[in-house]
């Protein structure tokens, strides 16, 4: 299978495609020098390839690269980083009340 991850605006989000296919994305928001993710999802018939570590671990290397401080509000991301601690423990915080509050609505 031929993957890849870009990222999209207007929502916006990191991008897997399997083969050509959107196959799932990780939603975020930026929000005063953070970029919380909230929303993670790989359609049903994509499940089981790794997709989801894919993109997640594309969105938090590019977050990183942009200076970016990474919130972890989506449990699969949040999982991922605990699983990854050594490698990302030191670029997350913990969402404020401020940053739930300015989170649009998952698409």
């Amino acid at each position: 299978m031929e993957t890849s991850v870009s990222r999209q605006s207007g929502p916006d989000r990191f991008v897997v495609e399997a083969d050509g296919t959107a196959a799932g994305f990780a939603q975020f928001h930026d929000h005063d020098g953070h970029r919380i993710f909230f929303h993670t999802v790989v359609s049903a018939e994509f499940s089981g390839h790794g997709l989801a570590n894919l993109v997640i671990e594309h969105a938090l290397t590019a977050t990183r690269d942009e200076g970016l401080r990474i919130v972890a509000v989506c449990p699969l991301v949040k999982q991922y980083v605990e699983r990854h601690a050594d490698e990302w423990g030191a670029s997350v915080d913990r969402a404020t009340p401020a940053m739930l509050q300015a989170l649009p609505p998952k698409l």
